[in-house]
């Protein structure tokens, strides 16, 4: 009951501080790029970049076919990359939240809790751009808008709670232990290689399906491709958002006990 408290007020303080939350948001976002030629639009370089050069790769040089069901292997590549983008971006900035942002850790007035959710929302900035290049290259690709679409908005929420979880954990962890920010590089490494963005879920024999299940971002990729490409609803596979959502709220669960219990000490280290 503490928790579903602490929670409750939680929500509280972001509606009545949105405004100094968005500011956060969009100054932590320029702040990233400030000091450059091109500034701002760096942000959006990278990813963009890599998903030029991927598709030229298979368009010309591998010449990979479409999917078995005829989907174009570009459109269906992406739509597993770029959930990737937002929540690799996300855990990686939001696991420095803390120690990035020490002066506001001591300022008594400011709740630290939210501070993950600004970094989060630094990197939703540069999401929205890619989601919008992802809506141009599905329509291009003769996908026409359906309302299954209208589940994208699940599938992002789903995500940003889940980042919410994990950066509460992992943000707390690191003020005391450097080597965490390493860990997640790794894992955002290991990660990407084991969720189906370049490969298809469907040749992992049954027995092995476990694994898929406890990688909640192969939930959030197929998600996207049932929303573009397939016309699933999420709740038509209910055993998938079964375990997604039991391994979202756990992680989001186990975050907040973790933060709350070692956000005391912050001011001490910091």
């Amino acid at each position: 009951m503490k928790l579903i408290y602490d929670f409750r007020q939680f929500i509280g303080h972001i509606l009545q501080n949105y405004k100094l939350i968005t500011t956060l948001i969009v100054n932590d976002f320029k702040k990233q790029y400030l000091g450059s030629y091109l500034g701002l639009f760096w942000a959006f370089v990278q990813p963009l970049t890599y998903i030029i050069v991927i598709w030229f790769v298979f368009t010309f040089g591998l010449r990979h076919t479409d999917t078995a069901d005829g989907t174009p292997f570009f459109l269906w590549l992406i739509l597993g990359m770029i959930p990737w983008f937002f929540f690799a971006g996300g855990l990686t900035s939001g696991t420095n939240a803390i120690v990035s942002n020490a002066y506001l850790v001591k300022k008594v007035s400011f709740r630290v809790s939210v501070l993950p959710l600004v970094q989060i929302g630094s990197a939703f900035l540069i999401h929205i751009v890619l989601l919008t290049f992802l809506i141009f290259a599905t329509i291009l690709y003769g996908y026409s808008p359906s309302l299954y679409w209208l589940q994208l908005f699940y599938y992002i929420t789903m995500s940003i709670i889940l980042l919410i979880g994990l950066s509460w954990l992992t943000a707390s962890i690191r003020v005391f232990v450097k080597d965490v920010s390493n860990f997640i590089a790794v894992i955002i490494q290991v990660g990407f290689w084991a969720t189906p963005i370049f490969w298809n879920a469907d040749k992992i024999p049954s027995k092995y399906h476990i694994l898929l299940y406890l990688n909640p971002m192969s939930y959030i990729v197929d998600g996207f491709r049932d929303t573009f490409i397939n016309h699933i609803w999420f709740w038509e596979k209910p055993i998938d958002s079964f375990w997604f959502l039991g391994i979202t709220f756990t992680f989001f669960i186990a975050g907040a006990i973790v933060f709350k219990r070692l956000r005391p000490h912050f001011g001490d280290v910091l």
